[in-house]
Order: C-alpha cells, then structure tokens, then sequence
C-alpha cells in the first residue's frame, strides 16, 4: 500500500461532531457547531445517521474529510 492509499484511508475516518440542525432539504442539512455563529450546509449522504430534529443539538459522524473541509470541531 502507498502512502497515498493510507492518506485517503485516514480522510475517510469517521469523526463525531455535536450541531444544531438549522434547517433540512431533500439532500442536505444545515447546521452550526454548538459554540460559534458559522453554518455550514452538509450532504445527507456523507452522514451516519437520519435521525434528527431541527433546532435540537445532534452528534452526527461524517467522514474526516467533510469535517476538516467545513472546518468542524471533532468532540
């Protein structure tokens, strides 16, 4: 294995994040960090669970990828 397939193995490992969910469509929600004013839009099918409710806080798993491109705090 190359360092690259270890690389994209390590982005792809899943990371917990606490969020309010703002808002929900067909293929994303938004939600901001528990601290903090930033939202961020995130794709539904990059998230373990679908179990939510709007203005609730939520710990969701993404891959460490998303959380590291939205600039997430992992807990």
């Amino acid at each position: 294995m190359n360092r690259s397939n270890k690389r994209d193995a390590a982005s792809d490992e899943p990371l917990e994040v606490s969020v309010v969910v703002l808002a929900e469509t067909d293929l994303a929600i938004l939600v901001t960090e528990e601290i903090g004013n930033e939202k961020h839009w995130l794709p539904k099918s990059q998230i373990d669970s679908q179990d939510w409710e709007i203005g609730k806080v939520h710990t969701i798993t993404l891959p460490r990828w998303l959380v590291e491109a939205k600039g997430l705090t992992d807990d």
